[in-house]
């Protein structure tokens, strides 16, 4: 492969994963998480490590999610200390307020993070989290932060009106949401919410967006996902993975930022950085005998003598070139069994 190697070399604004096991698994997440994940939560070393990464790197301020990161409120203070240690500032922390009890033991919580640096909490406010997330937590969380005297980042807003229409004491399913606001109230969430293309939001909204043939798909991203290379919203994880883009579920390992990356040891990466969807495709198949394993959605992709896709599979079409590449990478972990280091965690494929 002649074409130059995927460089992370400087970090803009990213964040940490504290923890991938989640109260809940909202349709949306990117990141798979569900209580289905094992309890493993970030250590303070290996926050320490990562932060002291891309402090090296250039960045400066990252947020804190998960997962629900106040599910360990000491493991939390042990980040927030660490980011401290290596001079990065902590913007936000993350919570969709599934922790909360009552106004009292709320406050206490948020009285003692605060005393290790946390100065500001955003609160997920949505008909994603509230199908399993009753309001009156959220309520409750904004109430104690009021009180303490935290900041707060509500994500977002415009929600609290449609999720006051309902009974604050229980969760409300989406056909909850559709009767009472219309049919297509599911189909309009990702106008007004900002959700990335990936995770369970490729089940839950992909069959809403327009769709195309894999070729044409190809075709277009044939210069390469350029995607790989973003450092504005970067993540890095419990586990020492940094999250390339918002790629969940590929990883480079923290210690290979800084230098060009080997494409021996990044093959699915390097291809796709260099040619995009249809070369991690073609990879797959003479690898390892993508579509070979019983996955319905794909036949063999017909190519030319010189290994360019030439017509789309039988699978007409699809909603984005991430929903392509997303199952491409579940055909080789749960199909084919592939472990690999640029596929992780493996639990992104296995527990979510």
């Amino acid at each position: 492969m002649s074409s130059p190697a995927l460089t992370l070399s400087r970090l803009g604004s990213g964040g940490l994963i504290t923890n991938y096991f989640c109260t809940s698994a909202c349709r949306h997440c990117l990141y798979r998480c569900s209580p289905g994940w094992p309890k493993d939560y970030i250590t303070a070393e290996m926050a320490r490590r990562n932060l002291e990464t891309v402090r090296r790197l250039g960045c400066t301020a990252v947020h804190i999610g998960g997962g629900e990161p106040l599910l360990r409120p000491d493991g939390l203070a042990n980040v927030l200390d660490a980011a401290r240690q290596a001079g990065v500032r902590v913007e936000y922390v993350e919570t969709n307020s599934s922790w909360y009890q009552d106004h009292a033991s709320a406050c206490a919580v948020l009285e003692k993070l605060a005393e290790h640096g946390l100065d500001t909490l955003l609160v997920s406010i949505s008909p994603l989290h509230n199908e399993r997330i009753p309001f009156y937590k959220v309520k409750g969380v904004l109430a104690a932060c009021r009180q303490v005297g935290l900041s707060i980042l509500p994500w977002i807003a415009d929600f609290f009106t449609d999720l006051a229409a309902f009974d604050e004491r229980r969760p409300h399913a989406p056909e909850e949401y559709c009767q009472r606001f219309g049919a297509d109230y599911w189909a309009t969430l990702p106008r007004r919410y900002w959700i990335a293309p990936g995770g369970r939001a490729l089940e839950t909204f992909g069959g809403f967006r327009p769709q195309k043939p894999l070729a044409r798909l190809a075709a277009e991203g044939s210069q390469g996902c350029g995607e790989l290379a973003e450092v504005g919203h970067f993540h890095l994880d419990l586990y020492g993975n940094y999250i390339p883009g918002l790629c969940a579920g590929l990883a480079i390992r923290r210690d290979d930022l800084g230098a060009p990356l080997n494409p021996e040891d990044y093959p699915l990466i390097a291809r796709l950085f260099a040619g995009g969807i249809g070369a991690l495709v073609a990879y797959a198949a003479e690898t390892y005998g993508f579509p070979a394993g019983g996955l319905s959605l794909w036949t063999a992709l017909p190519r030319s003598p010189e290994g360019r896709l030439r017509s789309a599979p039988s699978k007409p079409a699809y909603g984005s070139k991430c929903e392509v590449c997303y199952e491409v990478r579940r055909f080789l972990v749960v199909d084919k069994g592939v472990n690999s280091k640029e596929l992780a965690p493996r639990g992104h494929y296995l527990y979510g």
